[in-house]
């Protein structure tokens, strides 16, 4: 949604720059988290702060309120304050908000609400809990998409959900003109493979939910990341992604490599729990989080310490996995972002 080359810590690789392409949604989209303050409002000092670092270090939008915003522990007044936070703090780059709900009325009631608070996109979780049948999908998809004239993306994750959206209904709902997209986070690329091949013909893009699946999901079609890595750095994910959709698959390689202890130490607990504390590390708002979640454990902090570390000391393309305790954690697979 932006013609920008990406702002990388590579050095001018001309060759490389991606090309832009007629996507509706194409590269870098860090899944917000929502920085509280010790009373456990919404800091939006801090949070417009995070949105501005973000916009220089070339990402291509952002995603307030979604998983990663700890949506689901805020009110809808909360919703529509952070959205009008990120969207006042930006200059040129989209502000797609999560607006999803179990409940279609809800989730109508708040994307409008975000469409009035300078939303430029909405990102809709499938309804969960009610595990509704394929014509209940296509309903509140459709029901949304009618009424709210912002471009959408479906979101799949269904480790979250509880049920995986079916395939011919996504489908479907590629043929709304307001339906423009698809976050994959199912961990399951048959499935992602299948949404890309059949929807090839419509203007639908098909971004990765899942930070350490990102590039597989490039290569056999996909558009971009809804991220959560990206907050942390957002510089190498962009080169990923860039040299990915330009075909330089070597370089993106490389760079995929490097990112992905991080990606791992970013799910060793429940997301946003790994990515507030990084944050917190690098200066970029405290490590609260509302309950029923929990701060980071102790010995997960020492590793994340360690790990950042050294990205801020290594030169780009140096990070030495080994560097890093390796009775790490690995990720919770499929938690979403």
């Amino acid at each position: 949604m932006t013609d920008a080359t990406t702002t990388t810590p590579y050095g001018a690789q001309t060759e490389t720059d991606r090309r832009s392409t007629d996507e509706p949604f194409e590269g870098v989209y860090p899944a917000m988290t929502t920085p509280f303050t010790e009373d456990d409002e919404v800091d939006h000092e801090q949070l417009a702060d995070n949105a501005r670092y973000l916009e220089r270090a070339g990402v291509d939008g952002v995603v307030p309120v979604g998983s990663t915003g700890e949506s689901a522990t805020m009110t809808h007044d909360e919703h529509v304050d952070v959205i009008e936070t990120v969207r006042d703090a930006l200059d040129d780059i989209p502000v797609i908000a999560g607006t999803g709900s179990n409940n279609t009325a809800e989730a109508l009631s708040l994307s409008r609400r975000a469409a009035d608070a300078g939303a430029d996109g909405l990102l809709l979780i499938s309804p969960y809990y009610n595990k509704p049948e394929p014509q209940g999908f296509l309903n509140h998809y459709r029901t949304i998409a009618d009424e709210v004239d912002l471009p959408q993306i479906v979101y799949n994750v269904p480790s979250r959900t509880g049920q995986s959206i079916p395939v011919d209904v996504t489908v479907e709902l590629a043929e709304h003109p307001n339906i423009q997209g698809y976050k994959a986070a199912s961990g399951d690329l048959n499935l992602i493979s299948e949404v890309i091949e059949r929807t090839r013909d419509e203007a639908f893009s098909v971004l990765s939910g899942d930070d350490g699946l990102t590039l597989p999901v490039l290569s056999i079609g996909g558009t971009g990341t809804i991220s959560v890595v990206g907050n942390v750095e957002p510089e190498r994910s962009c080169a990923m992604v860039g040299a990915a959709l330009s075909g330089d698959y070597d370089r993106a390689r490389a760079l995929h490599h490097e990112l992905s202890p991080l990606v791992r130490e970013l799910f060793a607990e429940t997301n946003p729990i790994p990515v507030k504390e990084a944050m917190h590390i690098r200066g970029r708002g405290g490590p609260l989080v509302r309950s029923p979640l929990s701060r980071l454990s102790e010995e997960r902090r020492a590793v994340l310490r360690e790990l950042l570390a050294e990205y801020d000391e290594a030169a780009p393309g140096t990070v030495d996995p080994a560097a890093v305790d390796p009775e790490t954690v690995g990720p919770a697979a499929g938690d979403g972002e």
